[in-house]
């Protein structure tokens, strides 16, 4: 009798292999970026996207509900989007543009962590979050001008993906307040830039690249875990949802 190959479960399947361009992409840029060698930086920008939708798709598309793959294949295209806005559409304004495709982005996460990704309440403390929105406004909404009210509406929806992610696996958690971090340094930067140290630069990418890289892998982690019927390994209190 011949014998027979079987392919190692999904569940079995190392998450790490998948990220492994990602990563190297993103060292790549975020060193470019703080040392503000433009050349390398921003054509490796527009690849760091399409490196993480890799490593989702390396077992997310087994792994992962079809609604939820899709909302986050979604959030890493508007997201890839928004880092390329000025190249993709030079012939529209880029910083309203870029607003607006990482708007979407955040729809589709937070959406996400609602529906599909939550695993226990919202804890008391991300109300901390809506804190954050109002000494936001009250710090740049001179400095805004005309984008204020993009400004305060974009400022909504990256804080509602921090807050929903509290409610998510404590890996997507951190992803997204390294996200909120990321553009809250990237706001200060655009309209306070004054206040900003050039190594700001370097630190808006790497939050970003750590935030929407924890975003996925948590999101891969919490399925997995699920699927091998360990619920209570999701975190303390943790209650897993329906999906």
């Amino acid at each position: 009798m011949s014998a027979v190959l079987k392919t190692p479960p999904i569940t079995d399947r190392p998450l790490w292999w998948g990220f492994v361009p990602y990563i190297l992409v993103s060292a790549v840029h975020v060193t470019a970026r703080f040392m503000n060698n433009d050349g390398i930086s921003e054509p490796s920008k527009l690849l760091l996207m399409p490196a993480l939708l890799l490593a989702l798709l390396w077992i997310g598309r087994r792994l992962l509900p079809r609604a939820t793959l899709g909302l986050l294949v979604t959030a890493l295209l508007f997201s890839w989007l928004g880092d390329g806005a000025g190249t993709f559409f030079p012939f529209a304004p880029t910083l309203p543009l870029m607003l607006l495709c990482f708007g979407v982005a955040h729809l589709c996460y937070m959406r996400a962590f609602w529906r599909h990704l939550a695993v226990r309440a919202l804890p008391w403390w991300s109300l901390v979050i809506a804190l954050w929105w109002v000494l936001l406004l009250i710090l740049l909404w001179h400095r805004a001008g005309g984008l204020a009210m993009a400004v305060a509406a974009y400022g909504i929806v990256l804080g509602g993906t921090a807050a929903l992610a509290t409610r998510c696996h404590p890996v997507i958690m951190w992803g997204g307040l390294f996200f909120l971090t990321s553009d809250t340094i990237l706001a200060f930067r655009i309209f306070a830039a004054d206040l900003m140290p050039p190594w700001t630069s370097g630190a808006v990418m790497l939050t970003y690249v750590v935030g929407q890289g924890l975003i996925v892998a948590g999101a891969l982690i919490y399925r997995r875990r699920l699927m091998l019927g360990n619920p209570q390994q999701l975190g303390q209190g943790e209650v897993a949802t329906g999906q």
